[in-house]
């Protein structure tokens, strides 16, 4: 992994803290967020790796007259380790991605009368006012009106200029308009006449629009404003084409200047009653509103909407699947043979991820990637975030394991899939890990529960069989998953660090990952990852069940196996599972893929 300019970012420091200096501030904080809380950062909000040289998808940065540390989780400490190293900016470990303790640090370190800085734009509102809290409570002024970076940041990239297009028929499986009325009534029940929207998968699901301006994720930057009567987006001028525009307005959504939406919050009549998500806005959007509306917290309708899919949606994704699964085929079937016989040009992760991107591309209506590929040869494996670079990266030769982890962006859906390979002599150990990974996925694949139960509840189930041998791992068992959208989606979680509140229930439609992991700093990384369908599983006395439909279709190398872990029940499973792929994958695949697939899914 190369080293990041080390004289750049100390230059970058020093830039800020001169600005602090002349701005009295003692304390910058600078978190991974833009104005839309969004997982990936249009490159004009990526000012936390800009001052780092930390690339990881989650962090935040302290900056003090005379310290600087960057707070991330387990998922991403080794990797901090080596992009840190060098530029006096320290790795604060945190359990969790979720965890506040930089709250608790800025609240411990800094003395009465000083001042802390945040740019609001940016800040999510519900962590500005954790932070209003505890700082009150020492006397330690929150700044939340400037945009330091504004000052220091020469060449800052603006706003993405990437067009936004339809999602048309048959993929938009249910019209804006008929979206729009169920908001409208969602609102209603809240009292609201007013809703306030800023997170982008939000908006381009309620519109049927997609765009390109976060790497990715099919969605566009902007914001959106649901009235009585009409909606307005507020989007750079000159993305939207003049014909989808006066589409638009034809039912009664209208484009506005990016730019003036704080503007358009401010004029909101008084008294007029205002839905908003507090986990899903910011600072600086909250304080855009007048004083005298009324304002009504509560998840965002459409996030409950969107992550519930409909029939015709679960049957797009299912078709994808088999698409997917066949380039997957393609591709580990490649890889096969070069490993077997010693291919003639060096394999080098990067080269992997390139080769299965462009194996996706041929796909009927792949649009791109769902995420940077992780390709991780033994020890980059251990790695959870790994990512290859083309100059600085491992070959793939010896022995060990190789863990893949990929998705694609298609018109009928969005996968995420993990699989490993072996590469030469695997040892007893790795396939002990490697089984019990699988019995961990298996055992939660096959879940029966209730209706309505909270999502994290489920995490113990895929860990069980890791617990009781002594080993855990340091991320979520599951996500949320879009349909043509976001690869992690809300709000359901299955993971040991969100909380079981209500808007986590598993409810019909979502899709959600399953893939449970052992990481051994040094020598390997295992993971096995399925996407699974809630659906229902009937009815008892004691009300109604859902259970896991398994979309992904992919072998899992028996190659990995330790046969004797598994119990019967366990090895009937995977066999009808790759009997599943066989039957589904077969008719679209031919030569050396077809028969490589017979290989891989025969009965263990």
């Amino acid at each position: 992994m190369p080293q990041p300019d080390l004289t750049a970012i100390a230059g970058r420091l020093a830039a800020v803290r001169e600005a602090m200096a002349r701005q009295r501030i003692d304390a910058l904080l600078v978190p991974s967020a833009d104005p839309h809380l969004s997982e990936y950062l249009p490159p004009r909000w990526q000012g936390r790796e800009w001052l780092s040289g930390f690339t990881g998808s989650v962090g935040t940065l302290i900056i003090t007259a005379q310290f600087a540390g960057v707070w991330t989780d387990a998922r991403y400490w080794t990797q901090a380790e080596n992009e840190l190293a060098g530029t006096g900016i320290a790795l604060m470990k945190i359990p969790s991605g979720g965890s506040t303790l930089y709250v608790d640090w800025l609240a411990d370190h800094m003395t009465q009368g000083q001042v802390v800085a945040a740019d609001g734009a940016v800040l999510g509102l519900a962590i500005a006012r954790m932070l209003e809290q505890k700082l009150a409570e020492r006397d330690i002024v929150l700044h939340t009106e400037t945009d330091l970076l504004d000052d220091v940041w020469q060449g800052r990239p603006g706003l993405p200029p990437e067009p936004v297009y339809e999602l048309l028929a048959p993929y938009a499986a249910v019209p804006r308009a008929e979206k729009l009325a169920a908001l409208r009534s969602a609102m209603a029940s809240h009292g609201a006449e007013y809703h306030v929207i800023s997170t982008l998968d939000d908006i381009a699901w309620l519109f049927n629009l997609r765009g390109a301006d976060v790497h990715f994720n099919p969605v566009f930057v902007a914001h959106a404003l649901i009235a009585p009567q009409r909606s307005t987006v507020y989007v750079a001028e000159h993305k939207i084409p003049p014909g989808l525009v006066t589409a638009l307005a034809a039912a009664g959504v209208d484009v506005a200047p990016y730019h003036a939406f704080a503007e358009a919050l401010a004029a909101l009549p008084d008294q007029a009653t205002v839905l908003l998500d507090p986990r899903r806005v910011t600072y600086g959007t909250r304080q855009s509103l007048p004083a005298a509306v009324n304002v009504v917290e509560a998840i965002n309708p459409t996030t409950l909407a969107k992550s519930q899919k409909t029939a015709e949606e679960a049957q797009h994704v299912r078709a994808t699947m088999e698409q997917d699964g066949a380039a997957l085929c393609e591709f580990l079937c490649w890889l096969d043979a070069q490993l077997a016989h010693h291919a003639r040009e060096p394999l080098t992760e990067f080269a992997l991820g390139e080769r299965l991107t462009q194996t996706r591309a041929r796909r009927p209506h792949f649009v791109s990637p769902s995420f940077g590929t992780i390709a991780g040869f033994n020890a980059n494996g251990a790695i959870m975030h790994y990512r290859a670079k083309a100059g600085s990266c491992a070959l793939v030769a010896g022995d060990g394991l190789l863990l893949i982890d990929s998705g694609g962006q298609y018109l009928g859906g969005t996968t995420d899939v993990t699989r490993v390979v072996p590469v030469g002599a695997v040892s007893e150990e790795q396939r002990r890990d490697f089984t019990l990974v699988l019995k961990g996925m298996i055992a939660l694949s096959r879940a029966r529960f209730p209706h309505g139960v909270k999502s994290p509840m489920l995490d113990a189930i895929a860990r069980a069989p890791l617990w009781a041998e002594g080993i855990d791992f340091g991320h979520g068992t599951g996500h949320g998953v879009g349909f043509f959208m976001n690869v992690h989606e809300g709000p359901q979680s299955i993971s040991p660090s969100a909380m079981p509140e209500a808007q986590t229930a598993m409810l019909p439609g979502m899709i959600t990952s399953i893939e449970p992991g052992v990481y051994r700093p040094g020598q390997w990384g295992i993971r096995i990852e399925n996407l699974v369908l809630n659906v229902p599983a009937g009815e008892t006395e004691f009300g109604a069940f859902l259970q896991f439909e398994t979309l992904t279709l992919c072998p899992i190398d028996t190659r990995c196996i330790e046969a004797g872990l598994l119990r019967d029940d366990e090895r009937q499973w995977l066999n009808d599972y790759h009997a599943v792929v066989r039957t589904r994958l077969a008719p679209l695949l031919d030569g050396d893929a077809l028969a490589w697939l017979h290989t891989r899914t025969e009965a263990i």
